[in-house]
């Protein structure tokens, strides 16, 4: 039995590189992981595995057990209506946005942000396709996010703006890129390493969205023009991105303005922080040291928990 590394798969065939430098097509022994069940996707990029080589076939093999996993970055999926995995043993969530083409949608961000804190992964927050015209409400957003203590980085993965100092910040990491279709995910990898050749697609100008390309998500070694190499996870794009086994009542944890305040107010961990006089939340609302966008995305992702009603 040896110990291998999943680089991507789909339903019960996945692929898997070993230390004798061969990737095999492996199957789940059993077709069940104990330690995934429940989840919409036994494994993900990122996760380590024990395999048994086949005997007949040195490009094949059998999972046998899952190694105890450090992390792993988890979206409800609706449709499959349980957790899926994108991601597993990650130093680093690169969570991509655009100030145009597709819009710039700050709530999407503040989602993944949370499940980020979550689960407890570093998150770099990538502005692509930063040539482009801002949203207006893109730089206050970044320096907020700035403030906050995220880190944030703008690119150009058509100009190669910025790319230099993104290389330093992935060099020797596994890191997973995540954010909603269009934004660029895998053109800033094939500006980052051309022998990738990924697909990629254009925006749907009806909808002023981006297109899946990314069928699967797949992790990649990429070789660094400044030397090193970085392990790199590309997940499909997403359109929708619900939060996994965050509750209401808990969601203020997971904003770091609001974590200290929580408890603090008159009516103490009853408060609801919408309406209540003496509330702590609300006080640093009125006094800026929340910024009301940063509420008001609190306020709407508690209302889509405890709905089930997510928008885009």
């Amino acid at each position: 039995m040896i110990e291998g590394l999943v680089l991507g798969g789909t339903n019960n065939q996945f692929e898997v590189e070993c230390p004798d430098n061969l990737v095999r097509i492996c199957g789940i022994k059993g077709k069940i992981l104990k330690e995934s069940q429940g989840y919409y996707n036994p494994l993900a990029p990122g996760d380590r595995v024990s395999i048994v080589p086949d005997e007949n076939d040195a490009h094949q093999g059998q999972i046998h057990s899952l190694i105890p996993r450090r992390n792993h970055f988890v979206r409800f999926n609706q449709k499959g209506k349980s957790p899926q995995m994108l991601a597993a043993n990650l130093d680093l969530i690169v969570i991509v946005t655009t100030p145009a083409e597709p819009p710039f949608r700050p709530r999407f961000v503040d989602r993944l942000l949370v499940q980020a804190e979550a689960e407890h992964i570093k998150p770099l927050i990538l502005v692509n396709k930063c040539d482009l015209a801002p949203d207006a409400d893109l730089a206050e957003r970044l320096s907020d996010w700035e403030r906050l203590g995220y880190s944030v980085l703008q690119v150009s993965a058509q100009t190669g703006f910025g790319l230099d100092i993104l290389e330093s910040r992935l060099k020797g990491r596994l890191s997973a890129f995540v954010g909603q279709s269009g934004v660029g995910k895998s053109s800033i990898l094939n500006a980052l390493d051309a022998s990738l050749q990924l697909r990629t697609g254009g925006l749907c100008e009806k909808y002023d969205r981006g297109s899946h390309t990314t069928v699967k998500g797949m992790l990649f070694h990429l070789p660094l023009s400044s030397g090193g190499s970085a392990d790199i996870v590309d997940t499909p794009g997403v359109r929708r991105f619900v939060i996994h086994d965050i509750q209401s009542q808990d969601l203020a944890l997971y904003f770091p303005e609001m974590e200290g305040l929580v408890g603090q107010c008159s009516w103490g961990l009853s408060c609801s922080h919408q309406s209540e006089a003496g509330c702590k939340i609300l006080e640093a609302v009125y006094s800026g040291v929340i910024l009301e966008q940063r509420y008001e995305s609190w306020r709407r992702i508690k209302e889509e928990i405890e709905t089930g009603n997510w928008s885009d």
